[in-house]
């Protein structure tokens, strides 16, 4: 299997705007499952990021490569695009279809550092649930549960735990995930994340701070907004002090919470 693009049937990617039927209409018509756009954006990787999970599994049953990269670079795999945005249902299908969990990027990124940094606990069980390895490190040597301490994700930091992040021999990346979560639990989170936005897009520009639920979890997010419009922005979830109790249970010891080995203390799907 090649990766050069192949480019042919634009009507596939008009279909993906409409349905799952249209797709079967397309494929059908002899559009190819491994087709890419002029940009060398593949059917498959549009499909995923646009969380289109019907169009998925019709494509991949059509021949797609769940491996294939895509991309003027040839730099975006499917399954990062699905988990950077939470994607779960997409996720499981690339997976169940052979995708590799620990594949990297462009720039070193597997899909279970987009998942963990961003917070998206359902879709980091299913990726844990498909074998991706919990410590195997980010592009950076970032540690997934310090990552997830980090970002406030309690039902991230259990998916780890419960996965092997705090077994034997992490006892520094519990440490260090411990720390963290204790630092950002003692600070006013909305300011901590108005002080790096303004760090780094200097001040003087409105702010609007939400907060949202998203999945059961609360996440905060800040807003720099330039002539009413949002012009940079960070958000975070606010489980830091729950992190902080559960990692102090692993640390003195103690099994973490509704896990077993081997087993996703959350529900994938």
């Amino acid at each position: 299997m090649t990766n050069e693009p192949i480019r042919d049937e634009p009507s596939l990617f008009d279909a993906l705007y409409e349905d799952e039927n249209a797709v079967v209409r397309a494929l059908r018509a002899g559009a190819q499952a491994e087709s890419s756009d002029e940009e060398g954006t593949t059917a498959l990787y549009l499909a995923a990021v646009q969380d289109l999970p019907g169009a998925v599994r019709l494509l991949l049953a059509a021949g797609a490569d769940p491996d294939r990269a895509s991309g003027p670079e040839a730099g975006d795999l499917p399954l990062c695009g699905a988990a950077c945005g939470g994607h779960t249902e997409v996720v499981e299908a690339l997976l169940s279809a052979g995708a590799r969990p620990d594949l990297r990027e462009e720039f070193g990124f597997t899909a279970l550092r987009w998942a963990v940094g961003l917070g998206h606990a359902r879709t980091v069980g299913a990726l844990l649930a498909g074998g991706a390895a919990p410590l195997l490190p980010g592009p950076q040597g970032e540690p997934m549960l310090v990552l997830a301490a980090q970002r406030g994700s309690l039902r991230t930091v259990r998916a780890l735990l419960g996965y092997g992040a705090g077994a034997p021999g992490q006892e520094a990346a519990v440490g260090v995930a411990l720390e963290e979560a204790r630092r950002l639990a003692g600070l006013d989170l909305e300011q901590e994340l108005l002080r790096q936005l303004e760090e780094a897009y200097g001040t003087g520009l409105d702010a609007v701070v939400r907060r949202d639920l998203v999945d059961g979890e609360e996440t905060v997010a800040v807003e720099l907004l330039r002539d009413g419009e949002p012009a940079a922005g960070v958000d975070r979830h606010t489980g830091h002090a729950e992190i902080a109790a559960l990692l102090e249970g692993v640390t003195r010891g103690g099994v973490p919470l509704g896990t077993t080995p081997g087993a996703s203390p959350i529900a994938p799907g």
